[in-house]
């Protein structure tokens, strides 16, 4: 079975750790790897965030970073802004946007953890999309396989 990596770094950094995660080698550096998933459910996760946070429609899908990795891709700015959100959104009288974003992702088709689980990934992943918010040359990746 497959999994996701997620993890933040500089476009020279997601090189370097596909590079040493296709090797199978050990990589250092904080990161989220979730076991029987890949690309398509990430997407997944930031059509769900980007509904939760009232910005559908956005650009969510993950694009190729370099020809010499097609595991490698990146995460598109309006994903980033939508998970970062999850952290801090406010809605009027709809619950916790993350809670109820990491409900709706663990009841999506063939997902291989349920809610609890879910709810922990989408909290990792919304803090490191918040640090790259506020970082000038990092950006957020996805490793897949």
């Amino acid at each position: 079975m497959g999994f996701a990596e997620i993890f933040v770094a500089t476009h020279d950094e997601a090189l370097k750790r596909a590079a040493a995660l296709e090797s199978g080698g050990d990589v250092a550096g904080a990161a989220v790897r979730i076991p029987g998933i890949s690309d398509f459910e990430v997407e997944q996760l930031g059509d769900l965030a980007g509904t939760a946070v009232h910005a559908a429609g956005a650009d969510y899908e993950l694009a190729m970073v370099d020809v010499t990795s097609d595991a490698l891709l990146g995460v598109p700015a309006a994903m980033v802004r939508a998970l970062s959100e999850l952290l801090s959104y406010e809605s009027e009288g709809e619950g916790n946007v993350l809670d109820d974003v990491a409900a709706s992702w663990a009841a999506q088709e063939d997902m291989p953890f349920g809610v609890e689980e879910s709810r922990g990934y989408v909290q990792q992943l919304a803090a490191l999309a918040a640090d790259v918010e506020k970082s000038e040359r990092a950006g957020l990746y996805v490793w897949s396989v």
